[in-house]
């Protein structure tokens, strides 16, 4: 467990909408910006875990996405497409240079979405355990959630008690009293059912996606479990094949990778950001 004080949550106007993040000292190297975008259904303190280790090799600003963690929502955004148009202006209004972006879960769409529509934007993209794959291969809860037909069930349990059984599914870590609290309060209520309309997209979406991969020049690293019950490897393999600046690195471990696996996902990370990006196809790595 980490109870890790130095993310350090404010809020920002951003597009009209309120959004939360957290930005760390600077580095003592050279600068380097990376912009991290939170996964589902958690918060920017998922990368608690991983913070102290990236925070000094970069200047690292989290983010909840509009819609997640306790971002504002705006219907228009809950999709991939429209998300990674949001990330560019993000990038642009937090006056991030080529920063590298690293977006896991549900951010690997709308990372792929806004390297196709600024190609120069950032310095690589790092993306993984989401779905990608077309046809749709997705598991366990995450494929219910895409094939149900409404979403009124989910506002029936409400948020919190979902929140808590995705969490009983991490193996090797104990997130910190904060962030689950954290994570409880964001989808509290009918916030996780309202989150759902984004993943309910990807059938409409993920195909125009798949057409628009072949397109992506930005440096992609696709770090996705070996034994991800949710997002199997298929949709990281499906990503890389089509990518023509990517690498795929495989972690032996389930699906929150950046908590269950932090000291892996981390090095990962580093060793991209550090030059591993400017030649992504050298190799591709396995972590037992």
């Amino acid at each position: 467990m980490h109870e890790n004080s130095n993310i350090r949550p404010e809020f920002r106007t951003i597009a009209g909408l309120s959004i939360r993040m957290a930005v760390s000292a600077p580095a003592p190297t050279p600068q380097v910006d990376a912009l991290l975008l939170n996964p589902w259904p958690e918060s920017i303190y998922a990368y608690e875990a991983i913070w102290p280790a990236l925070a000094a090799h970069a200047r690292l600003t989290a983010v909840d996405l509009p819609g997640f963690g306790h971002s504002e929502r705006r219907e228009t955004l809950m999709a991939p497409r429209a998300m990674g148009e949001f990330i560019v202006r993000l990038a642009d209004e937090l006056g991030l240079d080529n920063p590298h972006l690293v977006g896991p879960d549900i951010g690997t769409s709308a990372c792929l979405f806004a390297a196709a529509a600024a190609p120069n934007r950032f310095r690589s993209v790092t993306v993984g355990t989401g779905g990608a794959a077309v046809p749709l291969q997705l598991g366990g809860e995450l494929r219910t959630w895409v094939e149900a037909p409404d979403v009124e069930p989910y506002r029936r349990i409400g948020g919190e008690a979902i929140v808590n059984a995705a969490m009983s599914h991490l193996e090797r870590y104990k997130p910190s009293p904060t962030a689950l609290k954290d994570y409880r309060t964001a989808y509290a209520g009918e916030r996780f059912a309202e989150s759902l309309a984004y993943v309910r997209a990807y059938p409409r979406e993920l195909p125009i996606l798949a057409d628009l991969l072949a397109t992506i020049h930005t440096p992609v690293q696709v770090i996705n479990g070996r034994k991800d019950p949710v997002v199997p490897l298929a949709n990281a393999e499906f990503l890389v094949e089509r990518l023509p600046n990517s690498r795929l690195d495989v972690i032996d471990q389930g699906h929150f990778l950046w908590e269950d696996a932090a000291d892996e996902y981390a090095a990962l990370l580093l060793s991209w950001w550090e030059g591993g990006y400017q030649n992504p196809r050298e190799r591709a790595r396995s972590w037992a």
